[in-house]
């Protein structure tokens, strides 16, 4: 008999990758949970109960008498979502698996070398926080009720249709690789060297479903990430490489966008000084002990031509961000009058 996973959400960039290596290269019987949306980046083989997770009578009602090997979160983000799927999956599921966040760890760290063990919290970031209440609130009816829960923390993971940029609007990375396509200079934050983990959704898939079903994993937290360490200086570069073209990068204090991001609306508090500006490198030693074939198979270089070649031969990925070209302008045109007053 096929194991069967039930995923919450399962469209998005990590989660579709999972269930197409669940259908295509392991055989598991895969459902999917969501509003409906985005069916095309599912196999055809994939069930699909189409609710609203917030509604729990409906949910019931659509689940009957179903019974999963593994059911994964992927929307969850405050505790009040946890506590939900508690009720609604206690009893139904011999696994549990909550997608939380490498963010939730502390920052800035006491050592760059970041592991399960190292201290969570985050006082630069709302979701950060969240999530690790979340945690907190799961290992806790582990240890009191035997709820099966798995922990995996993601770090900055990516498909064919985004480039990772550390600095951008509302509308993704596009606008980021427009300025470089048009010679204008993009913003790095801090000076660039601080070192960064990127992993292609690929081989996120392949820890993720090796923890499935693998008792060695409940009451456990993971964290998943490719072994390739980069500068934002390095990342930038290679994605200018990917387009042939020179990068121009123009580097801005964290800080410094932090305070005027806010005017914009951009949180760039908490995704930089809560996350991208800290250096960090993670240790996957307690993933591997368990999931041996998990490596790095498509390096950044590799991973990032993919995501050009597809972005610039689809109209749909290419979201130009008019207000953030010109906050870029503004910021550089306002630190070049400093520096020329000063």
């Amino acid at each position: 008999m096929k194991k069967r996973a039930l995923f919450i959400g399962g469209t998005g960039t990590i989660s579709a990758s999972i269930v197409k290596r669940l259908v295509n290269e392991l055989d598991w019987e895969v459902f999917v949970l969501n509003r409906g949306n985005r069916t095309d980046v599912l196999p055809k083989s994939v069930k699909q109960i189409i609710a609203d997770i917030n509604n729990e009578e409906e949910v019931f009602e659509k689940l009957g008498d179903i019974t999963f090997d593994c059911v994964c979160e992927f929307i969850g983000f405050c505790v009040s979502q946890v506590e939900r799927d508690v009720r609604l999956f206690k009893g139904r599921t011999k696994q549990y698996i909550f997608t939380s966040s490498a963010s939730a760890y502390n920052k800035p760290a006491a050592n760059y070398v970041i592991t399960e063990g190292t201290s969570l919290a985050n006082p630069y970031w709302e979701y950060s926080r969240n999530k690790i209440a979340c945690e907190e609130y799961l290992m806790e009816k582990y240890r009191t009720e035997g709820f099966p829960v798995t922990i995996v923390r993601p770090s900055h993971t990516y498909d064919e249709r985004n480039v990772p940029v550390g600095v951008h609007g509302k509308n993704g990375s596009y606008q980021v690789l427009k300025r470089m396509m048009e010679g204008k200079p993009v913003i790095i934050h801090g000076d660039g060297s601080s070192l960064w983990h990127l992993t292609f959704n690929r081989d996120f898939a392949i820890g993720y479903t090796g923890l499935m079903g693998n008792r060695h994993a409940y009451g456990e937290a993971f964290q998943i990430t490719g072994d390739e360490v980069l500068t934002w200086d390095q990342i930038y570069q290679t994605a200018a490489d990917a387009l042939g073209v020179e990068l121009k990068a123009y580097h801005v204090s964290s800080e410094f966008l932090g305070a005027v991001g806010e005017k914009y609306d951009y949180d760039f508090i908490g995704s930089l000084m809560g996350d991208k500006a800290v250096s960090v490198v993670f240790d996957n030693s307690k993933l591997k002990r368990l999931v041996p074939e998990m490596t790095t198979t498509v390096r950044f270089d590799q991973g990032v031509r993919i995501a050009v070649d597809y972005i610039l031969s689809h109209s749909e990925c290419q979201k130009e961000d008019p207000e953030f070209d010109i906050f870029c302008d503004k910021v550089i045109s306002s630190l070049e009058n400093a520096k020329a007053n000063i």
